[in-house]
């Protein structure tokens, strides 16, 4: 038979203590307690535990330290901190030192159950399973880049824990894979992952959305209905485009966050949700935050750890991996075989911005394979966006070097010819219709602006030489937002 789980608990109020030794013994695990910093080093230094609470402040110091020492020479042992009620700049510095997650006094016997449960499933060695093959979505994020390998070595730091992740990156990276990947290699695997597009939902629908509500409870209401914090409770809730949530419901979460309860709309009790939260956006947060469209206090909740998801053209090396992989599976979809791009291909693609990064990518990919005439995909079938290829800043004194322009070179537009023997056309010579044309050129030109200015509109305007509502015409009529 084997041994029980171990816990140990560090705390200096003896009710603390005798309350999750109660608790905790219940549930089948081995306790020991400290009142301070130097018992609980030396119980560490002779037993193993499988989990470990603290107290934020001890007599002899701070329990943060502990965390720290905990994660770095017992990396196998989660850590949760006890907190004053409602001291959340506190607990969001113990997540950041490394922490599991927090409980708040006077402790939820509900709430800690479940963290303890969740914490086990971290250390779980009464079942040294064989390790599992990388899940579907984790064999999407791919590449040999250091990027790439950063990121893959980031996110399973970040699974073992139950900290809020808040994941930066350009529309079209992969943003909801990073978050599925996350979710798959940690302890809330089995649980649910419920997405969220906040940009999707009207503003009179929010928070009933979120939370649910009660039949009868407005006009509508039928029958009950669960709110997307419940669907995703022991799971993991993933906000994509947090950065579209109105100040009111900004309020209300994060009080859902923070008190791990939702109250469904019309009803008269609150319910105990166990959720991770995992956010994302395109735009600078801390930019929105500072100018006073999103809540600080909101920002600091979910930004305890930032991943950032490279850019395609920050890992153009990733490519002849990304182009075999994306052009096996959609010819699996079509069952065919897979069609080769063409050497040619390839170092256009290279050359290519991708301001729609490997959202983009799959887009022409997929297009070039329908217009393709065999089993090839030569440059021509890509039909590449006519924008402006990215170059170093160039003397006004030097003429810019004559190497391969994929703007000059761009293949013809749909419905024309291309140029004869390989040589490149001139984009003003092409003889594409005009507006369309023009509407690309705007459409790259604007992109750019917006990404150089970290997507503040008014900056983007000034850069552009336009009026703001100008800008919001064009975002409007081009479909940029």
């Amino acid at each position: 038979m084997s041994d029980p789980r171990s816990a140990l608990i560090v705390d200096d109020e003896r009710d603390i203590r005798e309350l999750l030794t109660l608790t905790l013994g219940r549930m089948g695990i081995r306790i020991d307690t400290a009142a301070n910093l130097g018992e609980a080093r030396e119980l560490l230094s002779r037993n193993p535990y499988d989990l470990c609470f603290t107290d934020m402040r001890l007599p002899d110091g701070n329990g943060i330290e502990l965390v720290s020492e905990i994660s770095a020479n017992f990396p196998k042992t989660p850590v949760a901190m006890i907190t004053a009620f409602g001291n959340v700049e506190l607990a969001v510095e113990a997540l950041k030192a490394g922490a599991f997650d927090f409980v708040s006094k006077p402790v939820d016997l509900t709430v800690l159950r479940g963290l303890v449960r969740h914490a086990l499933e971290l250390n779980n060695t009464e079942r040294p399973a064989p390790a599992p093959a990388p899940p579907q979505h984790a064999m999407r994020l791919l590449g040999d880049s250091p990027a790439m390998e950063d990121l893959r070595a980031t996110i399973s730091k970040v699974a073992r824990s139950q900290a809020p992740v808040y994941i930066l990156g350009e529309s079209g990276v992969g943003k909801e894979l990073v978050a599925r990947t996350i979710h798959e290699q940690g302890a809330r695997a089995s649980g649910p992952f419920v997405p969220v597009n906040c940009g999707a939902i009207p503003a009179e629908l929010m928070e009933s959305e979120f939370f649910g509500h009660k039949k009868g409870s407005f006009t509508g209401a039928h029958a009950d209905k669960q709110g997307l914090f419940q669907a995703a409770s022991g799971g993991t809730l993933f906000l994509d485009e947090v950065a579209e949530l109105p100040l009111p419901m900004q309020v209300k979460l994060l009080r859902a966050i923070q008190e791990k309860a939702v109250r469904p709309v019309g009803a008269s009790s609150e319910v105990q949700v166990d959720v991770r939260i995992l956010s994302a956006t395109h735009k600078d947060l801390g930019e929105l935050a500072h100018d006073g469209r999103f809540r600080h206090d909101l920002y600091y909740r979910i930004n305890v750890i930032e991943l950032r998801v490279p850019p395609l053209r920050e890992r153009t090396g990733d490519l002849p991996q990304l182009t075999k992989a994306i052009l096996t599976r959609l010819a699996g979809h079509q069952q065919r075989q897979p069609p080769q791009l063409s050497p040619v291909a390839l170092d256009l693609l290279a050359q290519y911005p991708f301001p729609g990064n490997v959202r983009e990518l799959e887009n022409i990919l997929e297009r070039a394979m329908a217009m393709a005439d065999e089993d090839a995909i030569d440059a021509a079938d890509l039909r590449l966006p006519q924008v402006e290829r990215r170059a170093a800043p160039q003397s006004s004194t030097q003429p810019a070097p004559q190497d391969y322009d994929p703007f000059r070179s761009a293949p013809p537009a749909f419905g024309q010819q291309p140029a004869s023997s390989g040589q490149p056309q001139p984009a003003s010579e092409a003889e594409g219709p005009l507006p369309s044309y023009i509407e690309q050129m705007e459409r790259a030109a604007i992109h750019k602006a917006l990404e150089d200015n970290r997507w503040n509109k008014t900056k983007a305007a000034a850069q552009l030489g336009i009026t703001f509502r100008a800008l919001r015409y064009k975002l409007k009529k081009l479909g940029i937002e």
